[in-house]
């Protein structure tokens, strides 16, 4: 089998996300996450499934083979190891890190990952609290809960953030919020299925959107 290409890796680590929170995968939908027409979504998909990658069937179920999934872990260990790289050695924003890192995972060499992954002295998550995958390609289970999940009365401590997208990372900025940010849950807000905080005695509203994507323990 030929070896993925970049825009073949990068459908399957969509794909992955996809699983791995859930939402329903379909062509419209991953057209509008990767930013392409639905018809080329359908010519991609052919051309993953000739290889071995995909699951695919007109207006069927979409889903990676075993092969496909490894392949898609695979680059997103590198993907989170470069994220940890540039936050911490080179002082990128957590903003900053996932269009950096988009482009270099897609560097093969497993020795490089791996001696960066000892050089970081074997970091568990990213910048942004997603946990990093073993070099066996095992992925980690999120720990805690979605803050959409919290109890009024609860002391939270933000772990993680499931969407690392500039506008979601830029609301936590707004907000004061970042990894290890604790907080009380005041109880729910308007609109509907918003919550309503205070840290540090300032007292703020997050949206049912945001509270979905912020893991605390």
């Amino acid at each position: 089998m030929n070896r993925a290409t970049k825009s073949e890796e990068d459908y399957l680590k969509m794909l992955l996300r996809f699983k791995m929170t859930g939402d329903d995968i379909g062509t419209n939908h991953l057209a509008a996450k990767l930013g392409v027409a639905p018809p080329s979504v359908t010519s991609m998909l052919k051309k993953l499934k000739s290889k071995g990658l995909v699951n695919y069937k007109k207006y069927g179920r979409i889903s990676l083979t075993q092969l496909g999934e490894r392949i898609a872990i695979s680059l997103l260990r590198r993907h989170r190891i470069w994220e940890v790289f540039l936050y911490k050695t080179l002082g990128f924003t957590w903003t900053e890190v996932h269009e950096i890192a988009e482009q270099l995972e897609h560097v093969r060499s497993e020795k490089l990952i791996n001696n960066l992954e000892a050089f970081l002295e074997f970091p568990k998550v990213d910048p942004h609290g997603d946990p990093i995958p073993t070099i066996e390609l095992l992925m980690p289970n999120y720990e805690g809960h979605s803050l959409e999940e919290a109890r009024t009365g609860q002391h939270c401590s933000l772990i993680s953030v499931i969407d690392d997208s500039r506008e979601i990372l830029g609301q936590l900025d707004v907000l004061g919020l970042s990894i290890g940010s604790e907080f009380d849950v005041l109880g729910p807000g308007a609109p509907e299925g918003s919550f309503v905080i205070r840290k540090a005695g300032k007292v703020s509203l997050i949206r049912e959107e945001l509270a979905r994507k912020i893991y605390v323990i």
